[in-house]
């Protein structure tokens, strides 16, 4: 029987490949429909790769037909707060600009099933944490606006010709592929854990810790960190539920239990045994004080339990990729 395919919108980034592979490992084909302004097309190892801008409709919806796909998984979005904020018109024309794409051409091409890429930025500062999917969403920075306005487009969307989605809000994604096929690359990189695995190699600057004047235990920014592949079975599970006539969802993906720019440190340095050189700087505008996802939806509803989501899998599976020597345990 041959594989169902799928379109993977971004999958030549840091998810969207990590996805790509674990949803090929399932019986699936991953059309991956990239850009590359960010990805890589070496990444692209489990599908074809169609370099096309998901702005461009008429583009995409001819990549759709030609597989006869009818789910579209959309990873495709710049991605990074700080730069949101500097430049917000690039943000809204990519990410909403790709969003009029991606629903214009699936309507045209009859697919009708999507699960979209969105993010606990559309929370803004919660008014209580852990975080669950009925808060009121007041993004505060242009990425969270971005993330958010898609949202509703997808309602709309869903109003008007029956689409069925599932929008599944990340919370931090972090480590990388277990059998160290894929890892992160960004250029220049800005999460905070390859630039502390980086830190301690040598490989990169020192880390700079944007504010430690927060309302926490240590004054430092707390986030909730899921393993890229802990992530990539959930849209599996999502994926699943959709095929098999699920209703529409929205989902936190997250571990319900968050970490400290401080406390990432002091796990990178216990588990690489190497120091982790540090300059404090002010805060960056954009930034929560503290993240962290109610996720009890995600478990009842698709069955999802995180199971490489403790902050040592993550840094394990990750060091390798900074110059690190990390050895092997049981569960990885």
């Amino acid at each position: 029987m041959s594989a169902t395919p799928l379109i993977v919108l971004g999958g030549a980034g840091f998810i969207g490949s990590h996805c790509c592979k674990h949803l090929a490992a399932r019986g699936y084909l991953p059309v991956s429909v990239d850009n590359l302004s960010t990805g890589h097309a070496d990444a692209v190892k489990w599908g074809p790769l169609e370099r096309v801008d998901v702005r461009d409709a008429a583009a995409l919806k001819g990549v759709i037909r030609k597989y006869g796909a009818r789910t579209v998984l959309h990873f495709a979005a710049f991605a990074v707060v700080s730069d949101s904020i500097r430049a917000p018109d690039s943000y809204y024309d990519n990410n909403v600009g790709g969003m009029i794409g991606v629903l214009a051409a699936m309507k045209a091409a009859d697919a009708d099933r999507l699960v979209f890429s969105s993010s606990c930025a559309t929370y803004g500062i919660p008014p209580k944490v852990p975080i669950d999917e009925t808060l009121t969403q007041n993004p505060i920075n242009p990425y969270g606006w971005t993330k958010l306005i898609g949202e509703q487009m997808i309602y709309d969307q869903a109003a008007a010709y029956g689409l069925n989605f599932t929008i599944l809000r990340y919370f931090n994604a972090a480590g990388a592929d277990p059998e160290g096929e894929l890892a992160e690359r960004h250029d220049p990189e800005t999460r905070l854990i390859p630039l502390a695995l980086m830190a301690a190699s040598g490989m990169g600057p020192p880390l700079r810790i944007f504010g430690t004047d927060f309302d926490t235990p240590d004054g430092t920014a707390i986030r909730d960190y899921i393993h890229v592949t802990d992530l990539a079975e959930a849209h599996y599970l999502a994926l699943r539920h959709l095929e098999t006539g699920g209703d529409n969802l929205v989902l936190n993906l997250g571990t319900a239990h968050g970490l400290s720019v401080r406390e990432i440190c002091g796990a990178v340095e216990r588990i690489t045994r190497a120091l982790v050189p540090l300059v404090e700087a002010p805060r960056r505008a954009g930034d929560p004080p503290v993240l962290i996802a109610d996720a009890s939806e995600a478990r009842r509803r698709l069955g999802f339990h995180p199971r490489l989501s403790d902050i040592e899998t993550i840094i394990r599976h990750a060091a390798p990729h900074y110059g690190h020597k990390i050895g092997t345990t049981e569960d990885d």
